[in-house]
């Protein structure tokens, strides 16, 4: 599972995602998946649709996953009282925006890439669209 190996402080603020879009292309690979809902990814998710790409590209190409989640996400147990300071740590999360890049593939055929892709976004919570650079240097 991915976390952070260091923080600073153990426990985060909730914080705010922007509202705003987020313009940023692909920066390594060829075909990429872009979220087009904002919201809050955890580890787990990230992990479940990074499996699935690794297993419909057949282990062949590169992956780059280009988000991380580095928030902690506190929860306290159900039935307690409030006050008595904040939950430890549940689990680990990353904020999005509406059109930031998860992942980026490179090395594969197209038809393997746009598969393996469509089966990653079915295991995220936020709907995503299939990307590709507009010129393959």
């Amino acid at each position: 599972m991915l976390q952070p190996n260091f923080r600073k402080f153990r426990k985060a603020f909730k914080g705010r995602i922007n509202k705003g879009y987020h313009f940023g292309g692909l920066s390594f690979g060829y075909y990429g998946l872009r979220t087009i809902e904002g919201g809050r990814l955890s580890a787990r998710q990230i992990e479940a649709a990074r499996r699935a790409l690794r297993r419909n590209l057949d282990r062949e190409g590169i992956i780059w996953t280009r988000q991380f989640p580095d928030i902690p996400v506190t929860g306290k147990p159900s039935e307690v009282r409030r006050g008595k300071g904040k939950g430890a740590v549940s689990y680990w999360a990353t904020r999005i925006r509406p059109g930031h890049i998860i992942f980026e593939v490179r090395g594969v055929s197209k038809d393997t890439a746009i598969k393996s892709l469509f089966s990653a976004s079915k295991k995220l919570p936020r709907k995503c669209r299939i990307i590709k650079r507009s010129t393959f240097n």
